[in-house]
């Protein structure tokens, strides 16, 4: 399978000219019957050689982690081995053989073995800032190194984490508004995600799929709280929180047909599932609340995706001009 990433990368190498190129993309475009910045395409698999290389990284990982806490009886050692040789795998299959899958894989590891080893190594009092802001630089060094798409979004968390431990950490009052400072920071990874979204309205570099992964993650971050605050995940749920809930979900998803990014929507729909479905059970549906739910707003999202661009082109023609100038190409064709 190959990417826009890989031909522009043909491109660049002399292989196809920019015009070929362009006229290919257009011709799928319209053997699709839509433009190809609505795909939101991503890399995330290659082949079943992906899955391959990321079971086999796993065993070989894990295993050298409890290898080493057996013989050692320390857990720091056995983590720090684990994100070394996280690195050291990545050099290899991410640097050279470009696998997406276990690109994401090893991102992972490294980050979380990283924060792992230092909340392990450090005293309780500050291991928590301390291993947020090791994966920050963690996240940061393994985007210098090897610019896996998702690492952005990976040390935006990281970074909000360590925002909201280090907050807690010198204003222990301040947990009543934690979830105030998760909403703030929800917020402007959303702005993040839509200055990389703006760089790239086209949709054929590396740049699109970092805004990709920061859209997924604002999603949660920006939800969370409010439904957290309406009381709706302990179980208080009312009529008017449930329409709070479906008036939220409308805004984001008005809000995901005009960027032309789906990834916002899934992102936040795990909670308005749990929340209609905790609605239907509590008012007499037990046994059947969540099958319900789910065809209810199955069928509303296959509908959706039917008239996805008939929706957007009628959102859009109501865009200021320079606000069209930051949304994809495909929104205005």
């Amino acid at each position: 399978m190959y990417t826009d990433e890989d031909l522009n990368f043909a491109v660049k190498n002399g292989i196809f000219t920019a015009e070929s190129v362009t006229e290919f993309r257009s011709k799928l475009s319209s053997l699709r019957n839509s433009p190809a910045a609505d795909e939101e395409n991503f890399r995330l698999i290659g082949g079943f050689n992906d899955i391959f290389i990321v079971f086999a990284c796993s065993l070989v990982l894990f295993s050298s982690l409890w290898v080493l806490k057996a013989i050692t009886s320390e857990n720091s050692i056995g983590l720090a081995v684990f994100a070394g040789l996280s690195w050291c795998l990545a050099e290899f299959f991410v640097l050279k053989r470009r696998m997406a899958l276990p690109a994401i894989m090893l991102l992972l590891a490294f980050v979380g073995g990283t924060f792992a080893f230092t909340a392990s190594a450090l005293p309780s009092e500050i291991s928590l800032v301390a291993a947020a802001a090791a994966a920050v630089l963690a996240a940061g060094l393994h985007w210098l190194r090897f610019r896996v798409p998702i690492t952005i979004a990976v040390g935006t968390a990281a970074v909000t984490g360590f925002i909201v431990s280090l907050t807690l950490s010198i204003f222990p009052e301040t947990k009543n508004w934690l979830l105030p400072i998760v909403f703030l920071c929800g917020i402007l990874t959303f702005i993040f995600a839509m200055y990389w979204d703006a760089s790239d309205t086209s949709r054929i570099t590396r740049r699109s799929d970092t805004a990709f992964w920061l859209h997924l993650l604002s999603a949660p971050l920006i939800i969370h709280p409010i439904f957290t605050y309406l009381g709706v995940l302990d179980g208080n749920e009312s009529f008017v929180s449930m329409a709070v809930v479906l008036a939220l979900y409308l805004l984001i998803t008005a809000l995901s047909i005009t960027i032309d990014r789906r990834a916002l929507m899934v992102s936040s729909l795990v909670y308005v599932l749990y929340a209609l479905s905790s609605l239907i059970k509590t008012y007499g549906g037990i046994g059947y609340s969540f099958a319900l739910t789910g065809v209810f707003m199955g069928a509303a999202l296959l509908l959706l995706s039917a008239y996805w661009h008939r929706v957007r082109r009628n959102l859009i023609r109501k865009l200021p001009y320079k606000a069209k100038k930051y949304i994809p190409e495909g929104a205005v064709a």
